[in-house]
C-alpha cells in the first residue's frame, strides 16, 4: 500500500521496554485482550480470561519509554509502517467524523511500539498478547515482533496484512469516541452469558472499521493488498484459530468466514454500513 511518508506532527508514537515495576489493573479491555494470547500461541482464551485481571495485578512491566517519535518511527521497517498507517488512518477518520457533523468528538490515539512487557491504563500487558487497544488510556499497543508470527499464520509478508492489524486495532479507538465500547460493555455486565457474543459482534465491526479505511483509500491499494488483508482475516478466525479446541459458544472474534466478511463489508468505504454490526437490544 502506497501511504505517504509520516509527519511526527501529525501522530503520537511512543515506545515502551519492559523492566521493573508493578501495574495495578483497573479491569478495562478485558474481553478483547483476553483472547489475543490464542491468537498467537493457540491458548485457551476461556483460561487467558481468566487470568488477564491476575496478570494486569503482578505483571512486572515498563521501566522505560521513549517519546522521541522521530527515533521511534524509524526504528525499523515495521515502525516505519506503523507509523504512516497511524497517520493515514488520523487522516482518514478525522475527515470521517467532520463530514458527518461530529469533528469535535474526533480524539487521535496513541501508538505504543513497545517491547517486552507495558505499563497500560488497563493494568500490565505484555508481548504475549498481541497488539491490542486500551480504552482507558486511547493506546494502541503493538509489540512489532507479532508481526513475524502474523507472517506465518497469513502465509505471507505483505504489508497490507500489517496495516490491517493497525486499522482493526484502531476500529477499537473509534468505537471508544462513538460510546460504542462502553454501551457493549454495559451490556455484558446485565448478560453475562452473552458476553462472548457481544465481543465478536465489537471485534467484526473493528474489521470493518479496518475495512472501511481502506475502502476510502483504494488510490493507494496495490496488486493484491486486499488478498493480503482476506489472508490475514481468515488467519485469525476462531476456528481457524482453535481448530476446535473451543466451541462455538466460546468465540470471541468471530470465524475465519466472519472476519473475512467483515472486512470485505468495510471496503465499501462506508462507515455507516458497520454500525449495524453493534447494533443489539
Amino acid at each position: 500500500m502506497r501511504l505517504n511518508p509520516f509527519n511526527t506532527d501529525n501522530i503520537k508514537v511512543r515506545s515502551s521496554s519492559g523492566g521493573a515495576g508493578k501495574a495495578s489493573g483497573i479491569g478495562c479491555g478485558t474481553i478483547i485482550i483476553a483472547a489475543i494470547g490464542y491468537f498467537v500461541f493457540g491458548l485457551d482464551p476461556m483460561q487467558t480470561a481468566a487470568t488477564v485481571e491476575g496478570m494486569q495485578q503482578n505483571t512486572q512491566v515498563s521501566g522505560t519509554t521513549n517519546t522521541n517519535e522521530e527515533e521511534v518511527c524509524n526504528s525499523s521497517q515495521y515502525s516505519r509502517e506503523a507509523c504512516n498507517g497511524l497517520q493515514s488512518l488520523n487522516q482518514t477518520w478525522s475527515r470521517t467524523f467532520a463530514e458527518q457533523g461530529y469533528s469535535d468528538t474526533f480524539k487521535q490515539p496513541e501508538l505504543d511500539l513497545f517491547s517486552g512487557n507495558v505499563r497500560t491504563a488497563c493494568g500490565g500487558g505484555s508481548s504475549a498478547m498481541g497488539p491490542f487497544y486500551c480504552p482507558a488510556d486511547q493506546t494502541i499497543y503493538i509489540d512489532t515482533s507479532f508481526y513475524d508470527q502474523l507472517a506465518k499464520m497469513a502465509g505471507n509478508r505483505g504489508d497490507f496484512a500489517r496495516y490491517y492489524v493497525l486499522a482493526h486495532e484502531y476500529g477499537h479507538h473509534i468505537q471508544t469516541l462513538t460510546g460504542v465500547s462502553s454501551q457493549i460493555r454495559s451490556i455484558q455486565q446485565s448478560r453475562p452469558g452473552q458476553a462472548n457474543q457481544l465481543s465478536v459482534l465489537m471485534e467484526l465491526q473493528a474489521d470493518c472499521y479496518a475495512g472501511v479505511w481502506a475502502g476510502k483509500n483504494r488510490n493507494l491499494i496495490e496488486p493484491g493488498d486486499i488478498e493480503e488483508g482476506m489472508q490475514a482475516a481468515a488467519a485469525i478466525g476462531d476456528d481457524t484459530l482453535t481448530q476446535g479446541r473451543v466451541s462455538k459458544e466460546n468465540f470471541t472474534h468471530g470465524t475465519s468466514a466472519q472476519r473475512s466478511q467483515a472486512l470485505r463489508l468495510g471496503l465499501q468505504g462506508d462507515d455507516r454500513k458497520c454500525d449495524a454490526i453493534t447494533n443489539v437490544g
